[in-house]
């Protein structure tokens, strides 16, 4: 960007709340200035229509481009995920990393410090998915890994978040106490519940302790039950909680998604997630996760005996398919998966293109396909 400056023209806007038709997006130094007429010393770049909304941001990227968040993990490979996720509209995302070692977490954590140090493009900080889980709703985690949260988890996760821009750890809330959360929310980490088999009095007591999230909703975790409304029950009734989901038509069914769109309290919303492992960019048939192959096949991720791990899917497909399949409206679509995803990690510069937010943007064309925006 130059200091002049420069006006977007001939797409439909989408500021994060509301469309403008018929207008610029005025862009200065980097950062919008103002949607509406461009001054007359504004550089003109002319778009043959589509959508201009903001980028998108993705909370749960186990990887891509045939990298996994794990072993070996180097601040690089967090940029070349950032990268493979950005060609699908996604300009902030958070690498995941599944339940593993301790040893592992340390150097993930040391390799996301180094990637924020560098400030590596779409990179804003790590979602630790596990340990702390319940083996009744392991998914694809290896049961071998799980452990209880002890005093050195929490030391780690609290020094980390001083290096990192966000930290986002999934828990189980039966297996990690209010107190503990509590201590993390202080911190300034944001706490999820996940991979839990709680009832709805546990899952409720840990979000009266700080904990604001549900990573993908209806997956692995207790569901609502006509005497114990379950996590997912929790999730949906709290008001605090924002809630991840991973919108492929394989891991929840539309039907139950309307359901819980129409039921979910606010102020928090739900927005979507990827999920998406090292299969994202690339055609890759099958890969290793902590020793197990995972398989590739009509659309799913599964390991061999028929678990889901992950999704084939990316935040740019999670979109087309919330608004063309499920019919939830365009704008609803576009805020869930980029102002309510931001808003759940507290980010006040995504998700909105609106006067001094970051030029973040995606292009769309008519059926929600990413486009490259001229150059200026």
């Amino acid at each position: 960007m130059t200091d002049s400056p420069i006006a977007f023209s001939g797409a439909r806007i989408f500021d994060g709340e509301a469309f403008h038709d018929h207008a610029a997006l005025v862009v200065e130094n980097g950062r919008v200035a103002g949607i509406g007429a461009p001054p007359a010393e504004a550089r003109i770049v002319q778009l043959d229509g589509g959508t201009l909304a903001p980028g998108y941001v993705d909370l749960q990227v186990n990887g891509g481009a045939g990298l996994l968040v794990g072993p070996g993990t180097t601040a690089a490979d967090l940029g070349t995920i950032c990268r493979t996720h950005a060609q699908f509209g996604v300009v902030g995302l958070l690498p995941t990393l599944i339940t593993d070692k301790a040893e592992i977490t340390d150097a993930v954590l040391a390799a996301g410090a180094t990637a924020a140090r560098a400030g590596t493009a779409g990179f804003l900080g790590l979602h630790l998915e596990g340990p702390h889980l319940s083996l009744a709703r392991k998914g694809a985690h290896d049961p071998d890994l799980i452990r209880p949260m002890d005093e050195a988890d929490i030391v780690r996760l609290e020094r980390a978040r001083g290096t990192l821009p966000h930290l986002l750890v999934t828990v189980a809330p039966e297996t990690v106490t209010p107190e503990q959360i509590a201590r993390l929310a202080r911190a300034g980490i944001v706490v999820s519940l996940g991979h839990s088999d709680a009832s709805y009095e546990v899952a409720a007591a840990a979000i009266r302790a700080g904990a604001s999230m549900a990573t993908h909703l209806f997956n692995a975790m207790s569901q609502i039950g006509n005497r114990d409304p379950g996590v997912a029950g929790a999730a949906l009734d709290q008001g605090s909680v924002w809630a991840g989901l991973i919108a492929d038509g394989i891991h929840v069914n539309p039907a139950t998604v309307g359901i819980a769109r129409r039921s979910k309290n606010g102020p928090g919303r739900i927005f979507l997630v990827s999920d998406s492992m090292s299969q994202a960019g690339t055609d890759i048939e099958s890969f290793e996760l902590n020793g197990r192959t995972i398989f590739r096949k009509d659309g799913a991720l599964r390991l061999v005996d028929g678990t889901l791990a992950g999704a084939d899917l990316t935040l740019d497909a999670a979109v087309r398919y919330a608004h063309f399949e499920l019919g939830i409206e365009l704008g609803e679509s576009l805020r869930m998966a980029a102002l309510y995803p931001a808003q759940a990690i507290g980010s006040e510069r995504l998700g909105r293109l609106t006067p001094g937010s970051e030029f973040k943007p995606v292009w769309l064309d008519a059926k929600l396909n990413v486009r490259t925006l001229p150059t200026p």
